[in-house]
């Protein structure tokens, strides 16, 4: 089997799984090619596992004009089953093609349908997102394929490493510093809960406004920006409870992050959360925007590890059965040898 991406991405949880599904369909045998960006931090973890081709990829560049004709060109000879575009720009690029399917993954929810007009299917990482795409007026194949993430627990990172005591209690969280992932609202949160640190792990453009806010809540003391990590898992293994936050989530794949190192989970109303969190089973839920809620379900967390037991055990269990390598994968190996 052969498949081309065109990514277009820069660096967030999307990007993850970009990275994570290459990586997947590589060790199941697919001959795979990616036209990325240039500069990307993660290049040399789909290396192994694709050829790359690197472009500059912008409206007023040469690469904007020939880059279709070298894409359209290379499909036409090399015939793959399948040309998959991610992030809705990059489906402009896909060619008319009658050899195999061309796809479009989503991961969001667009505006308009302009992007897909040589796509024959539509691939939606949750149900809502799907049903808005019908509901504007797509036509063509629609297919739901969820995300996974990796599931091997790894060693906590060592609290000292970034000066916090041992015995307090460590909230975590982490994105991209924009306003929709609603930092300043667990920041809010987290002020009202005295003993408890909190983690912060991420980078953007909200990063002096947040570091603003924290000084303003008298929360230097215990706050902790980590940085961009290449790889978040021991900072969230380390910590006592996950939140996510964000206003716009089509999906939340920082949960499943969570769950893969068996941590209890707080997360807002949004979108994809709404879709696979249930409420008091694998995580807890608060209101978009409510830092009085997310400062209770944190501290409810905190005060009895019975419920923070079940809460870990439940997330875990829905992460293996629901966003699993192995099932997402194979649905993706299926849907590339269909043909139109």
């Amino acid at each position: 089997m052969k498949v081309f991406h065109l990514h277009f991405g820069k660096d967030g949880g999307a990007e993850k799984f970009f990275v994570h599904l290459v990586g997947a369909l590589g060790r199941q045998g697919v001959e795979q090619t990616a036209v990325i960006r240039r500069g990307r931090v993660w290049r040399k973890d789909i290396e192994p596992h694709a050829r790359i081709i690197e472009s500059n990829f912008r409206n007023l560049s040469l690469d904007r004009l020939t880059l279709p004709i070298r894409i359209k060109n290379l499909a036409e000879r090399e015939r793959p089953d399948a040309i998959m575009s991610w992030v809705m720009r990059a489906g402009r690029l896909t060619p008319q093609y009658s050899h195999g399917l061309t796809v479009s993954r989503l991961g969001d929810y667009p505006s308009h349908l302009d992007y897909f007009k040589t796509t024959d299917m539509l691939v939606c990482n949750t149900p809502g997102i799907a049903d808005h795409v019908r509901r504007i007026g797509w036509t063509r194949g629609v297919e739901v394929i969820s995300n996974f993430t990796q599931t091997d627990l790894v060693q906590p990172a060592l609290r000292k490493t970034f000066d916090t005591p041992e015995d307090v209690p460590v909230v975590m969280t982490m994105g991209r510093f924009v306003k929709r992932k609603g930092f300043d609202t667990l920041i809010n949160a987290v002020a009202k809960l005295p003993e408890v640190f909190l983690w912060i792990a991420g980078d953007g453009v909200e990063r002096a406004a947040l570091q603003a806010l924290v000084e303003e809540r008298g929360m230097g003391a215990r706050t902790r920006f980590l940085g961009w990590q290449a790889d978040t898992r021991p900072f969230v293994a380390a910590a006592d409870v996950f939140v996510m936050p964000s206003t716009h989530e089509p999906l939340g794949n920082v949960i499943l992050e969570a769950w893969a190192q068996k941590r209890p989970v707080v997360t807002s109303r949004a979108e994809g959360p709404s879709w696979f969190v249930k409420d008091g089973e694998n995580g807890l839920f608060a209101d978009i925007g409510d830092a009085d809620q997310f400062a209770s379900a944190i501290a409810r967390i905190l005060a009895d590890p019975v419920l923070a037991r079940e809460l870990c055990e439940g997330g875990h269990a829905t992460l293996m059965r629901q966003f699993s390598e192995e099932a997402t994968t194979a649905a993706y190996i299926d849907l590339f040898r269909r043909r139109t």
